[in-house]
């Protein structure tokens, strides 16, 4: 089967910095998009930031210029560097892989356990 494991959250001020990686495993067969999803308290899940297995990036606009996302493909691993946090950051980041597995191939969504990011003074 396939897991996504994240690491990296927990508590800073504003201004500091975290990086997350989000490593799959398990019987693998090809990696597509990966890429970061949070949710806030009361709030929908949003649109991080996403890299395609090509290199193509995209952003919301909210964390332009502060975050930035990377994979390193002989890991199967995705990372958030997060710079200049604000307490709006505040949320559970998810990492959301898109995987064909080795048993079913098919292109299917998966999604880590989430891991939390507080930004507060």
């Amino acid at each position: 089967q396939v897991q996504l494991v994240e690491s990296g959250g927990g508590l800073v001020q504003p201004g500091e910095s975290l990086t997350l990686s989000c490593k799959a495993s398990g019987s693998i067969f090809s990696i597509d998009a990966m890429g970061w999803y949070r949710q806030a308290p009361g709030k929908q899940r949003e649109l991080v930031a996403t890299i395609t297995s090509g290199g193509t990036i995209n952003y919301a606009d909210s964390v332009k210029g502060r975050f930035t996302v990377s994979r390193d493909n002989a890991k199967n691993t995705v990372y958030l560097q997060m710079n200049s946090l604000k307490p709006e950051d505040t949320a559970v980041y998810y990492c959301n892989v898109h995987i064909t597995p080795v048993t079913l191939r098919i292109l299917r969504d998966y999604w880590g356990q989430g891991t939390q990011v507080t930004v507060s003074s």
